[in-house]
């Protein structure tokens, strides 16, 4: 039962994180391309700004439960549960590594520069980076979701 709620923890926590990837992915790209440097600095840099700081709570807590999950599903022999809790696992680690290699360090860019009230001269280039990552990351997340829902069905 604990490995259940475990990975009911991590889907609800990842549904947070996988929501406002496919938001960005579906919405933001399009909404940006619409608007010049300036606003586009300082509409992700501020927006970068809040959710650097709220979006990793639910985002470790929904690797820390689906580790928890496959490690107890494991030690309770539901091998089935434990394989989909273990690869959201790593589909989530992926997802962190992509996160903390390319969409990090842009979002500190922007928003240094919206604080500096500046516009990069690559803010456009920065933003088409970030952009590139934003369905490969949506996509690691939709599955690892999956994966866990998977495992729930199979306890």
């Amino acid at each position: 039962m604990i490995s259940q709620l475990a990975a009911l923890l991590a889907v609800l926590s990842m549904g947070v994180v996988y929501g406002t990837d496919v938001f960005c992915a579906l919405v933001q790209r399009s909404a940006l391309a619409r608007v010049d440097d300036a606003t586009l600095t300082a509409v992700m840099g501020n927006l970068h700004r809040f959710a650097d700081r709220r979006m990793p709570v639910p985002g470790i807590l929904g690797v820390v439960a689906a580790a928890l999950a496959a490690v107890l599903a494991a030690a309770d022999g539901r091998v089935a549960g434990a394989v989909a809790a273990g690869v959201a696992f790593v589909l989530l680690v992926v997802w962190v590594l992509l996160y903390l290699r390319v969409s990090a360090p842009i979002n500190r860019k922007l928003t240094a520069a919206a604080d500096a009230h500046e516009t990069p001269a690559d803010a456009r280039i920065l933003q088409r980076n970030w952009d590139r990552v934003i369905v490969p990351r949506a996509v690691l997340q939709g599955v690892a979701v999956l994966a866990l829902g998977i495992g729930l069905l199979s306890w």
